[in-house]
């Protein structure tokens, strides 16, 4: 896992290939297995392999989610409002937990945020989700998940390149 976590690293340019259905429904096993606070599990997913649906996606936010236009999977996590008070905490679980499994299969992904982000024109990127994909009022659009195969490879960070002054020992600042 330590060396997974080593090389992970966020993609942005995928080759234009589908996702194996094996492969998806590993991912949908990750995410149904993702922990979540009480184990009451507010998440719900929307998996998009839909091209068209993924070009709109793309323009949910006029930065940072342009790189969706090339990913040939998009997951959207959600998060059950009513049901609790943790859901972004449980939802961004499942997004890492998700992005873990598709470094297993060999798949890469990206973060793409839409709770509290701008669309543009006043409408935020979660309103133009909810739209496009008719969700329901009650649940948060949390994020986008990018899935497929890299057209791009990045090297992990250095070790020495990591933020090792941020983490204490017993006490703040220690």
């Amino acid at each position: 896992m330590i060396n997974m976590l080593r090389n992970r690293r966020s993609v942005r340019k995928f080759v234009d290939k589908p996702v194996e259905a094996e492969k998806v429904k590993s991912l949908e096993e990750a995410l149904v297995r993702s922990p979540s606070s009480r184990s009451i599990n507010p998440w719900e997913f929307i998996v998009v392999d839909d091209k068209g649906i993924i070009e709109d996606l793309a323009k949910c936010k006029s930065h940072g989610a342009g790189f969706l236009s090339g990913v040939p999977l998009a997951v959207i996590i959600l998060g059950d409002t009513s049901r609790s008070d943790t859901c972004v905490e449980d939802c961004s679980i499942a997004a890492i937990t998700l992005q873990y499994a598709a470094e297993s299969l060999h798949l890469g992904s990206c973060w793409c945020q839409v709770r509290l982000r701008d669309h543009g024109g006043g409408r935020s990127a979660e309103d133009y989700v909810r739209e496009l994909l008719g969700i329901g009022q009650r649940y948060l659009v949390e994020c986008i998940i990018g899935i497929g195969y890299p057209a791009e490879e990045k090297k992990g960070h250095d070790r020495d390149s990591l933020d090792w002054e941020k983490v204490y020992y017993n006490k703040y600042g220690e």
